[in-house]
């Protein structure tokens, strides 16, 4: 009798693919047989593409024509507590599970056998003869550490062919070494001392560690600088006594290196990464470590929760309510809502940890669904920073300035007193649109319906949809005279321009993602701050997510109106967030902090609200409000997004929908749309909006399928499904 979830040689197995076949196929079982979850490689056409054995065939079809398994690769096989969360996933999510699966199989050479690599170091020599090309290749290898690349990766990094890779060997400018494929990672040790907590520390990790080793979501809600992160380490290491495996999500890439340091001081070894700036050999070996239980903790972004972990006892969301955790493209998920997802089918503890939690989490811990713990000071002697406005109806600001006299006026004591100043604006380059002053054309992408934003630093217009760029033009493209384009409001870049202008002396360091061409070069300039470098630090929201300066006292912000223009649903929300995560990075040390907040609307009640302080009143208010309308979290949503390089196909697509919507109004569900979306073309397609809304009881994926089924999509359009969506862009 063979063992359960084994397969014999010849059995007929089902393989779920990647590829956008839709169900998993039947094949034979290798010579050798296979387990259930185990990872394949499997004919498909002319092609042997990656699978994993989803179960026994289904048959019907000719067993003499089945094709076999070609290979079984030496990995543990997919354990079914994974393989039923991408299932549950996909049908949440309303995604083709093939789609959903190639998030879980990431991992370059996982068909590799077990050996030794060549990879490429940096040498000890200086190219005698130094070119762009060399220079690149060397600049890469510096920005990653000296970290070894294969050949075919790093010239593809470098952006140069692989000749130039191994000329820099000959000269001794690289080293071409054989090392073990995949070392082990170091062990943590969960018994070292972590840093001396408060009384609200000590007590909220007591609780956390008292949940430690079943399912269960708690809240970790902290005023910034509380020690949330010291709070959540504690969990971790429960979660390593336990002999158990824990996962931290991060919202950006450039908080790791902090927070890496942090771990290894607590821990003694530094914990696994997964993120887009690891190398392939890295990815492949930290994914083949997961699955053999050989490391202990995880450090990622979103696409870490779908590593084969062989026994996860721990997710933490950090950052919880920030907007990254949604995957806009290609599958719609949000991580916090999937985190929560896998945890409850492992048995699983999870904490989401937050200053300023999505309304989402806060409404269900109101409601019970998720524990609560709450920091309301900060740790140690800091204190909380004060509040106030600036109401720029009142202020003497010159024209083509954004910064007004009673903020120069508070810099300019800082600065003198040998302390930092921020000066936030949620805007990146130097002018969002460029306006010909003869004709009045507004230069847009060639390829969306956005304006393209001057980045004078990068002497580029660049798209902030898709990525566009092109020179900035001497002349108007539309009427074609010279020198009449003209650059119209603030960016950060712009901002630089005043500041250094304003105050010549002091030192500037402007904080915004593209200006960075490495992750690597971003966590330097945060380092270098953070250790003073810098008196007036300029920044997006990048500035926002978590990171300590200790010299700070004072941030200004510069447009505190921005982010209440328009009608998103979440408008409120997400300004109060972002104004009381900036807020919260001044006097986070011995100084007391100031933030001010530049508005035309002192008077508007999220406004007042920043200022008051009594977040619980905010939710509160912002919950009664939705809850009125019936909306998320008090209500379901989804988005239809119908893009094409056609516009009326889509429209009549969309028509069609709407005027045969029986499936959703038996359910008691609406339909609003079609309409263009706001971005009413991306990348040349035109893209369409339905929005279908309904109770939080309604069985709305069901009524979707039924809705959708049988569509016929016209030539070249594609149909997307966003449940939960938090951009209606």
């Amino acid at each position: 009798m063979s063992e359960p979830g084994w397969f014999e040689e010849g059995a007929r197995v089902a393989v779920l693919t990647a590829e956008p076949i839709g169900r998993p196929l039947d094949y034979r079982a290798p010579e050798g047989g296979c387990y259930n979850g185990a990872f394949v490689e499997v004919p498909l056409g002319p092609r042997k593409v990656l699978g994993v054995v989803w179960g026994p065939g289904e048959g019907g079809f000719d067993a003499a024509k089945l094709r076999a398994v070609n290979r079984v690769f030496d990995v543990p096989p997919m354990r079914d507590e994974l393989r039923v969360f991408l299932e549950r996933m996909a049908e949440y999510t309303m995604t083709p599970l093939p789609q959903v699966l190639r998030l879980a199989t990431r991992a370059p050479g996982l068909g590799d056998p077990p050996g030794m690599r060549t990879i490429y170091r940096l040498g000890d020599r200086e190219p005698s003869r130094m070119t762009d090309a060399r220079a690149r290749v060397l600049e890469v290898l510096e920005e990653h550490g000296g970290a070894g690349f294969y050949l075919s990766e790093l010239a593809h990094l470098a952006g140069v062919t692989t000749q130039v890779v191994k000329g820099l060997v000959k000269t001794g400018a690289l080293i071409e070494a054989e090392v073990p494929r995949d070392q082990p990672f170091p062990r943590l040790d969960p018994a070292r001392p972590g840093k001396a907590l408060s009384e609200a520390q000590t007590a909220a990790a007591e609780a956390l560690r008292a949940g430690s080793g079943a399912y269960s979501t708690t809240l970790l809600k902290g005023v910034t600088g509380s020690g949330k992160t010291e709070v959540y380490l504690e969990a971790v290491a429960e979660c390593l006594r336990k002999e158990r495996q824990a996962l931290v999500l991060l919202p950006e890439i450039a908080l790791s290196s902090e927070f890496l340091s942090r771990v290894e001081a607590r821990f003694g070894a530094r914990p696994g990464e997964w993120h887009s700036g690891v190398t392939q050999s890295e990815r492949r070996r930290l994914w083949k470590a997961c699955g053999a239980g050989e490391v202990q903790l995880v450090v990622g972004a979103r696409s870490a929760l779908f590593l084969p972990f062989r026994d996860l006892g721990l997710i933490v969301v950090d950052e919880e309510h920030d907007s990254s955790y949604k995957q806009e493209e290609g599958v719609l998920y949000n991580a916090r809502d999937m985190a929560v997802l896998r945890a409850s089918g492992c048995s699983a503890q999870v904490v989401l940890a937050s200053a300023t939690p999505s309304l989402e989490t806060w409404a269900n811990a109101e409601a019970g669904k998720y524990q609560r713990l709450d920091l309301r000071a900060r740790f140690g002697t800091a204190e909380l920073p004060e509040m106030g406005t600036i109401d720029m109806r009142d202020e003497a600001i010159e024209s083509a300035h954004w910064i007004g006299p009673t903020l120069v006026k508070e810099v300019l004591a800082r600065v003198a007193e040998g302390q930092q100043a921020m000066l936030f604006l949620n805007r990146r380059g130097y002018a969002p649109v460029t306006i010909c002053r003869a004709c009045g054309h507004q230069i847009g992408c060639d390829h969306c319906d956005a304006r393209m934003v001057e980045h004078r630093f990068l002497k580029r217009l660049v798209c902030h949809q898709c990525g566009e760029t092109k020179p900035i033009p001497v002349k108007c493209p539309s009427c074609e005279v010279e020198g009449k384009l003209a650059p119209v409001g603030p960016g950060v870049e712009r901002l630089a321009e005043e500041v250094a202008e304003r105050f010549p002396e002091a030192r500037l360091a402007v904080l915004s993602s593209d200006l960075f061409g490495s992750a690597r070069a971003l966590k330097e300039k945060i380092a270098e701050i953070a250790q003073g470098e810098a008196d007036i630090i300029i920044g997006t929201q990048i500035v926002a997510k978590g990171h300590n300066f200790p010299r700070l006292t004072l941030v200004g912000v510069i447009d505190a109106d921005l982010g209440l223009q328009g009608s998103d649903l979440r408008a409120a929300e997400k300004t109060f967030q972002l104004m009381r995560q900036v807020a919260g990075r001044a006097g986070r040390a011995e100084e007391k902090g100031a933030a001010l907040l530049q508005t035309y609307q002192p008077e508007h009640p999220v406004i007042r609200a920043i200022l008051g302080g009594d977040e619980e009143a905010f939710w509160a208010q912002e919950a009664a409000a939705r809850q009125a309308q019936g909306v998320p979290p008090y209500g379901r949503m989804a988005g239809i997004i119908l893009s094409g390089p056609d516009l009326q196909p889509l429209f009549e697509v969309g028509n069609h929908l709407a005027r045969n919507d029986a499936a959703l109004r038996r359910i008691g569900a609406q339909v609003f749309g079609p309409a263009p979306a706001p971005i009413a073309r991306v990348r040349g397609r035109h893209r369409v909006r339905l929005l279908v809304k309904a109770e939080k009881s309604a069985p709305l994926q069901g009524a979707l399928k039924a809705w959708l089924k049988g569509l016929k999509l016209p030539t070249n359009a594609r149909l997307a499904v966003d449940i939960d969506p938090q951009s209606f862009l």
